[in-house]
């Protein structure tokens, strides 16, 4: 079983890799022996976090990445196929949340912002990442998506607190699952496997709020198992879907949400 869920000598990049659910995901890919290649915008974050990971004995580097711009983009995975001359593993794990707004509020600019990252530099990307994947015929491709990529908004959780769910959330999740199974069909012939990951709660991210005690016992009452999810929930499933130990699933989107969706 070591050996199934095993990443070493696997190069692994996660978009996003130094933030909210980008964190935990870099540091089990770290653990499971992995080089980890932590990307966005804020490369001196990514340097930093990949520098923390490297004083706990793993491998990891931090580069610069812009989702919004193609040249970066391109640039950034010519740099890592020269460099470590393979990519085993892809993580679209950044997700912008500039613009997100209610559908009766949004505007044209606002919309088209959220989806030049959400959606048109997770395909770009992409579609750098498969080409090298394709030449070496392996890879395995998993998409963070949410929940409110299966199910729709429950708006009543959030009670008097004013918190919403962003009408291009939902939109930009459910396109990420269909973009998903799209990958996992056409690309399943070059041994080349795509798989969705969609958290429920997470806590650390509610441990941030305040004033929204309302929304935390709401959401924890009607999930099943009671709470939210923390990085050990989030660590486990990406290593199963980076390694040889889910080899015959693809096309999947693996709910990690307590139990949320099946009401």
């Amino acid at each position: 079983m070591s050996t199934l869920f095993s990443l070493k000598n696997k190069i692994a990049i996660v978009t996003g890799g130094s933030g909210f659910f980008g964190t935990p995901i870099s540091i089990a890919l770290a653990e499971a022996g992995a080089t980890v290649i932590i990307a966005s915008r804020n490369v001196q974050k990514c340097r930093d976090f990949a520098a923390s990971i490297r004083a706990n004995g793993f491998l990891a580097e931090g580069m610069a990445l812009d989702l919004e711009d193609e040249n970066s983009i391109r640039d950034f995975v010519g740099e890592v196929k020269a460099k470590y001359g393979r990519i085993d593993v892809l993580v679209n794990n950044a997700v912008s949340r500039e613009g997100f707004k209610n559908l009766e509020d949004i505007d044209r600019n606002s919309w088209e912002k959220a989806q030049r990252i959400n959606s048109t530099g997770m395909v770009l990307i992409t579609q750098a990442v498969v080409r090298i994947m394709v030449s070496q015929q392996s890879g395995s491709i998993i998409n963070i998506s949410s929940i409110q990529g299966a199910v729709g908004p429950n708006f009543p959780v959030y009670g008097s607190t004013g918190m919403t769910s962003p009408v291009n959330y939902t939109y930009d999740k459910w396109g990420m699952v269909g973009f998903t199974k799209w990958l996992a069909n056409y690309y399943g012939k070059y041994n080349i496997r795509a798989n969705c990951i969609s958290p429920g709660g997470y806590g650390p991210g509610v441990a941030q709020m305040s004033g929204n005690e309302e929304f935390v016992e709401n959401y924890k009452r009607l999930t099943p198992l009671g709470r939210f999810a923390n990085d050990d929930d989030i660590k486990g499933p990406i290593v199963f879907m980076a390694s040889d130990a889910s080899s015959f699933i693809t096309g999947q989107n693996l709910l990690v949400d307590g139990g949320w969706t099946s009401w």
